[in-house]
């Protein structure tokens, strides 16, 4: 009888769990339809308009390694970075976004995205235009998902069962979804589980993939979606080849093995299609694959920087001069309403005067991080200033272009505006 009551509960469960796979399945069933032929296509201008002013752009990975947080006088206590990673990928300015009329915009542009299908149904636009239409309505909600968690630092705890990517903070044509929906049961199927599509999807994170300074669009999508992917493979966030036996790679690719059925294999080939140089012929010659590269922390600038102790003698007023040092003009620089920089005002910045401008000084400077972190220099953060100043002049709208290669370039371009 016991075991007649025990099979009895087994093929319960099984026909249980039959019946929730078919309603999933069936569940998403509306999103798989397209028309190969549409002409209908959709505007971004607003979530470009976003991206254009909040996105910092990295440029390329040299694969340079930062260098080594000091504590400062007066503690042992010291930002915690991740040298292999810390100087890669692109930012964005979550900074900004404590104002609240920012962060309803993110949250407006996330609501009319997410109706849109309500007007005309997903299936009349091509599969392009669909994967374009997904990628950004998963990207603008994991910003405004993360601008309300923020300035939190590290994101790891996004990535647990219970965070925002499990929840069904979305409603699409009906139905209620989640992130991690969007990403493994419908873009994974309906794109037959093309590897290329976890490159469009913005984690928040300087582990994963870039964000991009534009939104995908049919036209752009696969071309957008290459080049992230390359970007991404060839830096060391997302392989590193120093030991001739365990080749090394993002967690994102464990994250993601349902995009590589034959897991070592498959990946191998889709890192062999990509990578570049030196570190090509490293995995080449590698025995076996290990997925433990992570960095956790924000993709955000400079806000989640945290400025242990520092003695006297390290305060910028204490190293001066006190008989008569360079002039100083009191002059900020600015981005979105930022303050990056302070330099002390007056004739003078030793004795007496230097003391007047001692004000400015209250808050760590943007310059100080950049050499505690080495991803900004003086002249990056003076063409941010200029950026922002077109920024304003041009209503809100300017392309960020790549700061860490050409500098001298932009400056010239910037001046002939």
């Amino acid at each position: 009888m016991k075991l007649f009551k025990h099979v009895s509960v087994i093929i319960l469960l099984l026909i249980f769990s039959v019946q929730t796979l078919a309603n999933e399945k069936a569940k998403f069933e509306i999103f798989m339809g397209y028309s190969p032929y549409a002409k209908f296509t959709i505007s971004y201008k607003d979530y470009d308009a976003i991206l254009n002013t909040f996105v910092l752009p990295m440029g390329k990975s040299s694969r340079a390694k930062a260098k080594k947080t000091k504590a400062r006088v007066g503690t042992r206590l010291k930002n915690n970075i991740s040298r292999l990673t810390s100087l890669e990928g692109n930012r964005f300015l979550f900074e900004s976004f404590r104002d609240p009329q920012y962060q309803q915009l993110i949250t407006d542009i996330r609501h009319s995205l997410a109706a849109l299908p309500d007007t005309k149904p997903l299936s009349e636009f091509s599969k392009k235009e669909q994967l374009a239409y997904w990628l950004n309505l998963y990207n603008v909600t994991v910003i405004d998902e993360l601008i309300k968690i923020y300035p939190t630092k590290r994101l790891k705890d996004i990535f647990e069962e219970d965070s925002f990517l499990n929840q069904e903070i979305l409603e699409v044509q009906g139905v209620k979804l989640s992130l991690n929906d969007i990403q493994y049961s419908i873009l994974a199927k309906k794109y037959d589980g093309d590897p290329l599509i976890i490159y469009g999807l913005y984690q928040g994170i300087i582990g994963g993939p870039n964000i991009l300074n534009r939104a995908y669009t049919a036209k752009n999508v696969y071309e957008e979606l290459e080049r992230n992917a390359v970007n991404f493979i060839n830096s060391n966030r997302g392989t590193y080849g120093k030991n001739k036996k365990a080749f090394r790679v993002s967690s994102l690719y464990e994250r993601n093995e349902v995009f590589f059925p034959n897991f070592d294999e498959d990946l191998r080939a889709h890192l062999l299609e990509h990578l570049e140089g030196f570190t090509r012929h490293q995995l080449q010659d590698a025995t076996r694959i290990r997925t433990n590269i992570d960095d956790w922390h924000i993709t955000d600038v400079y806000g989640t920087e945290r400025t242990y102790g520092g003695g006297v003698s390290t305060n910028e007023a204490a190293l001066l001069d006190p008989y008569g040092g360079p002039e100083f003009t009191g002059e900020q620089l600015h981005f979105d309403g930022q303050v990056l920089t302070s330099r002390p005002s007056g004739p003078r910045a030793g004795g007496d005067a230097g003391n007047a401008g001692f004000h400015n000084m209250a808050n760590l400077s943007m310059t100080e991080l950049a050499g505690k972190q080495g991803r900004f220099s003086i002249e990056q953060l003076e063409l941010l200033r200029k950026l922002n100043t077109l920024r304003l002049e041009h209503s809100g709208l300017v392309t960020i272009t790549d700061i860490t290669t050409d500098v001298e370039s932009i400056n010239s371009k910037l001046e002939n505006e």
